[in-house]
């Protein structure tokens, strides 16, 4: 059984990352045998740093370690297939409407892989007939769970919409249908033992005894003819000793030669069942972090909206009242959105007064595009983008006592390796880089970086105070570029809105000193209010 609602044809956690670190939590193992590097990509930690992730997966999660974990490696391992976007799309859509049994669905897999956890240990224990007691109460506790998927997907299936939530209900119907339940719950019962065991054997060399097969018991209404057969038959008969320990030793081991390979059969099975439960943990996971999420935005009053993926080789991006979904959780309020319809530019340039939203804006830009291509929803009104096939971050770092280099060289480093893996189709995300050395140098490092990236089909937004490097692209006229500026009013007042228009050569620094110190030295506010800082 598989669930298969992220992905259309494979499970959602290829490596089964996620699943075998929960089944190294009730092996008592260290986490760091399995991390979720497997899963993120080499720049994770700058993304997270960057955009202000964590306190994204913290409101997926609500405090829920599994669900974090699950909304970082969805998150920020973003997929390129526009199929697989509109396939949880539609999933997503159907657990908005379904919320409860979705809910429900979720918690039943906790459960079962909670209590499989009592159990474990006995699982792999070095005696036969107690792993295959243990195996037996597992599989039965399964069955009764089963039984609850299997109810709410008798309740729901006609009123999913999905590929994916359709199909599900559609293979829970017919994988564990009426008749497996009959089949399986007569099986357990025989596998009880609770009339003894049947086993044959034969004698090998030095008359060990070798071809252990185990037989199922004729019904106990028919008990007279197996007593007739064996009556036909010559043989022995044995009766132990109530005090023989010895020989209760040796009848033990006879039993767990012939249960074994039942016993390993049956832990098998078990374990098939648990890893589906934890597949299906994992996958409702990613929804259930959506659904908390939404129901945030809902309440700070925010908007979402479910994006457009543009089709392959289509260029384009268009939205309406996009904001950073972190800043808006991190304050608890509904916070400014700005608008864009950039068509197929490749470039955004981002200038303007200080705390003018340049950032915010940068911030929104990269969350949207990777929630958009996690599936889900994006924090906007409206929302329409390609697909790239790598997000980056180049944002500036607090100074940092341990480097052994300058700011610059810091800089200069990170780019580096950041070209080391992007390729056409990518976006960067710029935040005031190359400003530690002069305006000058800063200036000509941007304008040669964004010329090559852009010259190879990536996609750069180039937040900066550095007005010569702006002020050139600007005079070149690109087509393919587009300008912002982060709006002020005449009294200085801050709307937060990015509104087209050409750089100009002051980011208005005497606002802000003005806020800080009042009317006090006009002299000097009066020179840093020249500076384009």
């Amino acid at each position: 059984m598989k669930a298969l609602l992220m992905r259309r044809d494979d499970d959602f956690d290829p490596g089964q990352v996620l699943v075998r670190r929960e089944k190294e939590s009730h092996m008592h193992q260290r986490y760091q045998e399995t991390t979720l590097d497997e899963l993120l990509p080499w720049n994770a930690d700058a993304l997270i740093q960057d955009l202000g992730l964590e306190i994204l997966f913290e409101a997926m999660a609500l405090g829920d370690r599994f669900l974090f974990e699950v909304a970082e490696a969805t998150i920020l391992s973003p997929t390129t297939d526009v199929e697989t976007i509109l396939y949880r799309q539609d999933v997503l859509r159907d657990c908005m409407r379904l919320e409860p049994a979705v809910r429900e669905m979720y918690q039943i897999a906790v459960v079962a892989i909670e209590r499989e956890r009592k159990n474990f240990w006995s699982l792999s224990g070095r005696y036969p007939a107690s792993t295959l007691y243990r195996a037996v109460e597992v599989l039965q506790m399964f069955v009764g769970l089963l039984k609850e998927l299997r109810r709410i997907a008798d309740q729901n299936i006609g009123l999913a919409q999905s590929a994916g939530l359709s199909r599900f209900f559609s293979m829970l119907r017919h994988e564990i249908s009426d008749d497996y339940f009959c089949e399986i719950e007569r099986y357990l019962k025989q596998l009880k033992f609770r009339r003894g065991v049947l086993i044959s054997a034969q004698l090998g060399m030095g008359n060990k005894g070798t071809a252990y097969v185990l037989h199922e018991l004729p019904d106990a209404k028919s008990g007279w003819l197996l007593g007739r057969l064996w009556h036909n038959e010559t043989g022995y008969t044995y009766w132990l000793h109530p005090r023989d320990e010895s020989g209760a030793r040796a009848l033990s081991e006879l039993k767990n030669q012939g249960v074994n390979l039942a016993a390993d059969a049956l832990a098998k099975s078990a374990d098939h069942i648990l890893s589906f439960f934890q597949m299906l943990r994992t996958e409702l996971g990613f929804y259930i972090g959506c659904l908390n999420l939404r129901k945030q935005l809902d309440e700070l009053g925010e908007p979402s909206c479910f994006p457009v993926p543009l089709p392959r080789g289509k260029q384009g991006l268009a939205f309406s009242e996009l904001y950073d979904v972190c800043l808006a959780l991190k304050k608890g309020q509904k916070i400014v959105g700005n608008d864009l319809d950039a068509g197929p530019k490749g470039l955004i340039v981002i200038t303007g007064a200080n705390t003018g939203g340049k950032s915010t804006f940068l911030r929104g830009l990269g969350l949207g595009q990777l929630m958009m291509q996690s599936g889900m929803f994006v924090p906007a009104r409206t929302f329409t983008a390609e697909i790239r096939k790598g997000i980056y971050t180049h944002f500036k770092r607090e100074e940092d006592v341990t480097m052994e280099s300058g700011k610059l060289d810091e800089e200069l480093l990170r780019m580096s390796e950041i070209v080391d893996h992007l390729g056409p189709d990518s976006l960067v995300l710029f935040n005031e880089s190359f400003a530690t050395t002069n305006e000058r140098e800063g200036s000509e490092i941007a304008r040669q970086v964004v010329s090559a990236l852009t010259e190879k089909c990536v996609k750069c937004a180039f937040v900066t105070h550095l007005y010569d490097f702006a002020r050139r692209l600007y005079a070149e006229k690109r087509e393919t570029a587009v300008f912002l500026r982060a709006e002020r009013l005449s009294d200085g007042t801050r709307t937060f809105r990015l509104l087209l228009g050409e750089p100009l050569q002051t980011s208005y620094g005497k606002d802000l000193y003005t806020k800080i110190f009042g009317g006090r030295s006009a002299e000097r506010t009066e020179r840093v209010g020249r500076g384009f800082v």
